[in-house]
């Protein structure tokens, strides 16, 4: 795949950047450039490798995941207009 200039044109204006005409000619080849390594990338063979979060191997760190109430209720809803047992009363919308 190969980027042209009115391709680099298309994408600022649907991006809404502004790219003169000199800056243009210049991500032409550049993205050209990086899209001829993907390609090359997409050519290795990675059959039987796993995927890593790091250079280094390593177990991500993960917190426990404790559940708790938080015991806010009463405060969340102290500003609503109408409330019920700790619950938002709204007007009916749909008949």
């Amino acid at each position: 795949m190969s980027v042209d200039l009115a391709t680099v044109k298309r994408v600022a204006r649907l991006a809404r950047i502004a790219v003169s005409e000199e800056d243009a000619n210049r991500m032409v080849g550049e993205l050209n450039g990086i899209l001829g390594f993907v390609e090359q990338l997409s050519g290795v063979d990675v059959t039987g490798v796993e995927p890593m979060t790091s250079v280094t191997p390593m177990e991500m760190r993960k917190r426990t995941d404790n559940v708790t109430d938080g015991d806010k209720a009463a405060d969340i809803v102290a500003n609503a207009p109408a409330t019920d047992h700790n619950f938002f009363l709204v007007p009916k919308v749909v008949e």
